[in-house]
């Protein structure tokens, strides 16, 4: 409980690095990596400001990039999710707290949990330098804090985004009873609402 705890005060105070959103405000685009898709996609589709949320592979040095491509660890990509946002209702530093404290285990090195490989890592793909900053300052403030009990495994980025079959797209919607679902990906769910009600969208 005291670790989960100094976790959530230290990305409490992220916001206040946040630069303010230039007028007139658009949508903005967040990448980011934290083991199965589906599960990051689940997630970030119940925050409220999030427009749009696609399943895909960042961060490998292949021209292209498909599920059975990027399964057999050779491509260098990593599966991830595209977020558009507005970042009026929700900031870039929120979708950071969310990632680092419900959507993965940032402690954990090409995993999470039953998947294994580097296509699993932990990886923020920034796409500005204030991103990239945030980012960067995000995790120095998390292992200053040591607010896990390992340090920080999550890597900062770059590579283009290539969105995945349409098959992977909502899958968790769309399969709620799927036993990786209910056991994996539900839970995370729940936890969104219950740590932070503020962002909860159903």
């Amino acid at each position: 409980m005291e670790t989960k705890m100094k976790a959530l005060l230290a990305v409490a105070a992220l916001a206040i690095t946040a630069p303010a959103p230039a007028a007139p405000q658009q949508l903005q685009t967040a990448v980011l990596a934290g083991g199965c898709f589906w599960g990051m996609e689940a997630v970030f589709e119940h925050v409220k400001g999030v427009q749009d949320v696609v399943s895909g592979f960042a961060g490998g040095e292949a021209g292209d990039a498909t599920y059975d491509r990027v399964s057999t660890e050779r491509t260098g990509h990593a599966e991830a999710v595209r977020i558009r946002f507005d970042p009026k209702q929700v900031s870039y530093a929120d979708l950071l707290k969310i990632y680092f404290t419900v959507a993965h285990d940032p402690t954990q090195v090409n995993r999470q949990y039953p998947d294994t490989g580097p296509s699993y890592r932990s990886a923020i793909f920034p796409q500005s330098p204030q991103q990239r900053a945030l980012a960067a300052e995000s995790i120095r403030r998390l292992n200053a804090a040591k607010a896990f009990r390992q340090p920080v495994a999550t890597r900062i980025e770059g590579g283009r985004f290539y969105p995945a079959e349409a098959y992977h797209q909502d899958f968790a919607r769309k399969n709620p009873r799927h036993a990786y679902i209910v056991a994996h990906d539900a839970p995370k769910v729940a936890k969104l609402k219950k740590t932070y009600p503020q962002y909860w969208r159903g």
